[in-house]
């Protein structure tokens, strides 16, 4: 991607500024809002590892925002570009994202400076659990007060190594496992996870394609049905938003961008064919049923419908704002859009979708799995079987009538099955996830078109979360 320019507001300022222009139209105590903005600690770790016949020294960070609800919350990232100052501002962002979804948590982050794809299993194992033992043994992983998750460069691997450290380091901890979210299905971890911010993105589009005033704004119309969609980056979070927009609600993949260029095909792109490409090759380069272009950064500013950031902070900022196209921005990533270019977008139109509550299906799920983790039981067990039982007794009446009624009525076999079938863990993470993103977007969009003091998603995002974040404080007598 292109570098943004000189006089572009770092993400740390970028975070900062945006929190002001919310705070400007909140009647909050001057004392309260510097104590919600600041980040309270951050602790910094540097440790060695015996690898390749040395010693090699790596550095990182976990983050600690907000304590107004414990445990904090928040992922770890493993990227050469870690730094205190990124951290911090992923932390702030755990705060109002957690506050905003209503998931009970303060705000955190975590960062190890390295690219991953310099080590092999062993060697990124012997780092994870290093790392883990350095922050466990300060109680900044601890289930009931800081429970990290993936984020960029990490995954179920990394966690489920976090995971079995911690518990190691704390035999009689009954609760060890809800130390880490995102961990395997054989480790603890719930079904649905590492969907969850894919599909969240999915029905938080869903939800603003309910409103006739939401599309109004973004100066569109119908439904997702036939979406032109650009997606830019497709790891696990562009993926399964791209995947689930195309197979479920009919939208085109016209675009996808990586690290090495872009696809792009205005008949659609086959998602599940470019990911398979990309674990092969390392790339998107040579995937024979799209045009390429070695300079991704350029597909960003093509024509369509909605447009995904998912990977990267400040993809689209003063350099490139004025020419981005789409109506509709959705932030799947954390910060993809600089406070520079938010304002050129909102002058232009641009309705934004902002990253706050685009992409809180991560911890909105991460809460559901850290509660199983202290039920010890997976969901549905104590009452999928009932719910087929019950439903049993409404399938046997309908099956009494339709031998009355006989050629003038029958049931379906398909609606049979489909209502005599209980929630599985699967389904039941997903009508979970589904209704936080509903009611967290509600939220936002009652301030945005109920207040003339606020034109725009990102405002109204700040405003919910940063009032909900108050209360927890004045609730505490602060």
């Amino acid at each position: 991607m292109a570098a943004a320019p000189a006089n572009e507001p770092t993400f740390r300022e970028s975070v900062d500024l945006m929190f002001n222009r919310a705070v400007a139209l909140m009647d909050l105590p001057p004392g309260l809002e510097e104590k919600i903005r600041v980040c309270n600690a951050t602790y910094t770790v540097r440790f060695g590892v015996r690898l390749r016949g040395g010693i090699r020294t790596f550095t990182g960070y976990r983050s600690v925002h907000s304590e107004h609800m414990e445990p904090v919350k928040g992922g770890i990232r493993f990227a050469p570009s870690v730094n205190q100052d990124e951290v911090e501002a992923l932390a702030a962002l755990m705060t109002y994202k957690c506050a905003l979804v209503e998931a009970p948590f303060g705000g955190s982050k975590g960062g190890l400076c390295l690219d991953p794809r310099e080590f092999d299993e062993h060697e990124l194992e012997q780092i994870t659990r290093r790392f883990a033992y350095e922050l466990a043994k300060r109680d900044l992983i601890h289930p009931s007060q800081n429970v990290p998750a993936p984020d960029m460069g990490t995954g179920e691997r990394e966690m489920a190594w976090i995971a079995d450290q911690y518990a190691r380091m704390n035999t009689t901890d009954i609760n060890a496992r809800a130390c880490v979210t995102g961990k395997p299905l054989n480790a603890g971890g719930i079904a649905g996870r590492v969907e969850a911010t894919g599909r969240g993105v999915q029905y938080a589009l869903r939800e603003f394609f309910r409103d006739e005033r939401d599309m109004q704004a973004a100066g569109m119309t119908g439904s997702l049905d036939g979406k032109r969609v650009i997606v830019q980056g497709l790891g696990n979070v562009g993926y399964h938003a791209a995947k689930f927009l195309r197979d479920e609600d009919g939208c085109q993949i016209i675009g996808i961008i990586e690290r090495d260029g872009a696809l792009f095909n205005e008949k659609g792109i086959d998602v599940d064919a470019v990911r398979d490409w990309i674990v092969k090759h390392g790339g998107v380069t040579g995937f024979p049923d799209a045009g390429h272009t070695a300079e991704g950064a350029a597909v960003l500013e093509e024509e369509c419908d909605i447009l995904i950031p998912a990977a990267l902070e400040g993809v689209i900022n003063l350099g490139n704002a004025a020419r981005i196209k789409a109506p509709l921005i959705i932030e799947a990533a954390n910060g993809p859009i600089t406070a520079g270019a938010d304002d050129v977008l909102r002058e232009k139109g641009t309705v934004i979708i902002p990253d706050m509550y685009a992409n809180a299906g991560g911890v909105t799920v991460s809460y559901f799995e850290w509660v199983k983790n202290l039920s010890h039981i997976r969901f549905g067990r104590m009452q999928r079987r009932q719910e087929e039982a019950r439903h049993q007794l409404v399938i046997d009446e309908l099956e009494r009538l339709d031998r009355y009624l006989g050629d003038a009525w029958s049931m379906t076999p398909e609606f049979k099955e489909k209502y005599l079938r209980g929630a599985d863990e699967l389904e039941l993470v997903r009508s979970g996830l589904d209704d936080t993103m509903r009611i967290a977007y509600q939220s936002m969009r009652k301030v945005w078109h109920e207040r003339e003091d606020v034109t725009d998603l990102r405002t109204a995002a700040y405003l919910v979360a940063i009032d909900k974040v108050a209360s927890s404080y004045r609730a505490k007598g602060l």
